[in-house]
């Protein structure tokens, strides 16, 4: 079977976020984990390099010397951060808009300013921010569920600080990028933030096997393998071949 290690955003449970493209993908043999930001009650110390740990140990309690790593958002860019430590494992990246690439040519779009300006903002008001920044202009954020949250989301404001702190303190040369000779696909939604499509640009041009896939009339906030699971099961067989 093809194993597949899922990784999730930060906001939402990887067994949530990823319960409708699993349902197209019986024969899969998948690993879907939680970030490991949310491992404690509150991360303290967390750094991407425990996200990096954290997909090793992942895959070696599956027994899975290599294997295709999927990620969405804030897991997009711990997939990123784990390619370029440990390319000899993956079989194939695919990443849906990774929250950044890790390169000094990202972290100088003013957009981190933004995100560092919601990070300071109280509760809840921080999260409300933070997720309209993931949108393009004019986009309006999902109605929220209706009845209390769940339970999850109590541990989401001390997790979007922590992930963007690690996010502004790590950093990646383009050159582990150029080194990577495994296919990678990139996914991004019209409606999301136009972000996406500079770094899908950077990244083009330094994965030697890279393919983008944009996603019309889609967001960050219900993306590809939400809004349309078949058709994100499909393009990633495709990359799995």
């Amino acid at each position: 079977m093809t194993r597949v290690l899922f990784l999730p955003g930060i906001i939402a449970p990887a067994a949530e976020r990823y319960a409708a493209l699993l349902g197209h993908m019986p024969d899969v043999d998948a690993c879907v984990r939680d970030l490991a930001v949310y491992a404690d009650a509150e991360p303290a110390g967390y750094s991407i390099e425990h996200e990096i740990t954290a997909i090793s140990r992942a895959a070696d309690e599956a027994g899975w010397d290599r294997f295709h790593l999927y990620a969405h958002s804030g897991g997009g860019a711990c997939a990123l951060a784990f390619a370029a430590t440990h390319p000899e494992r993956l079989l194939s990246l695919a990443l849906d808009e990774p929250a950044t690439d890790h390169t000094s040519a990202d972290h100088a779009d003013p957009y981190w300013n933004e995100i560092r300006a919601a990070r300071d903002l109280p509760d809840p008001q921080a999260g409300l921010a933070f997720m309209r920044l993931q949108l393009a202009p004019g986009v309006e954020l999902p109605a929220r569920p209706p009845g209390p949250p769940p339970a999850w989301f109590a541990k989401r404001p001390a997790g979007i600080r922590a992930i963007t702190h690690a996010l502004d303190a790590y950093r990646v040369d383009p050159d582990r990028y150029r080194a990577f000779t495994k296919p990678v696909l990139f996914t991004h939604g019209s409606l999301s933030h136009p972000r996406w499509l500079a770094m899908r640009d950077r990244l083009a041009s330094w994965f030697p096997q890279f393919r983008a896939v944009e996603f019309v009339d889609v967001h960050h906030l219900h993306t590809s393998h939400q809004a349309q699971p078949a058709r994100t099961a499909e393009l990633l067989r495709a990359l799995w071949v």
